[in-house]
Order: C-alpha cells, then sequence, then structure tokens
C-alpha cells in the first residue's frame, strides 16, 4: 500500500492508540519515522522504540508513556504537508506551548527539535508539533 504522507499516518497512528490507551503501537519503519522516534524518546514523549525484521518488513514499535492514566502527549500535529511545505529560518522558529513543547524539523543537518536548531542557528522544514 503506497501512502502519500507515511509521516502523518505515524501521527494518527500514535494518536489512535493513545484514544484506547494501548501500550505500544506498530507502525511501518524508515530512517525518517526513526529518526523522528528517537527525537520523541530523548524528549520524554515515549517510553521506547525499536525496529524490528518481521516478514522481511521492518516494523518501528513504539511504547507509548502515560503518566497518571493521561497519554503525555497530548497534542501531536503534522505542520508541514505533502500538499503545503512549511519553512522557517532559524530566527522565526515558533515556540510551542511557550516553551513546553518541542517541533521537530528536518535541517540539512539532520532532524532535530526546535530548541537543537536555535543552538546550531540552523534552519529547515518544520514537520510536526508535539507537547
Amino acid at each position: 500500500m503506497s501512502l502519500s504522507d507515511p509521516i502523518g499516518d505515524m501521527i494518527a497512528r500514535v494518536k489512535n492508540a493513545q484514544a484506547r490507551n494501548h501500550k505500544k503501537v506498530d507502525l511501518p519503519s524508515s530512517n525518517f519515522k526513526s529518526k523522528i522516534a528517537d527525537i520523541l524518546k530523548n524528549e520524554g514523549f515515549i517510553k521506547d522504540f525499536k525496529v524490528l525484521n518481521e516478514q522481511n518488513k521492518n516494523i518501528l514499535s513504539l511504547e507509548l508513556k502515560y503518566h497518571s492514566g493521561n497519554p503525555v502527549i497530548s497534542n501531536f500535529e503534522r505542520v508541514s504537508k505533502p500538499g503545503r511545505r512549511i519553512f522557517s529560518s532559524a530566527d522565526s522558529l515558533p515556540k510551542i506551548n511557550n516553551g513546553l513543547g518541542i517541533a521537530i524539523l528536518s535541517t540539512p543537518k539532520g532532524v532535530m527539535t526546535d530548541i537543537d536548531a536555535r543552538k546550531q542557528r540552523v534552519g529547515g522544514e518544520i514537520i510536526c508539533k508535539v507537547f
């Protein structure tokens, strides 16, 4: 099955799994999704992630994180979509939820958070917002 927006699919699967209080969610893997999962883990939004190889297909398995029964990720939304790409310079990167959330960017130096992009003075495509 061909997806026109695999990152949007990842976000939808995570939201749906959290709405049903699932402990983990499996989705088709890619290097880009693995980097996003690594950022989510480092920032404390998910417990852990693994890339599994089942029937010659790579599966990304995310362990979701909950705090007193509520999901840690309260809002997870796509910013730059295939139909409309959103780019930002290092100076005009948005603050997400007054610094309580993060924006994940795809930059020439790799996938990183808005905080890291400001430190390295590099802009890029704003992939999604998490808080």
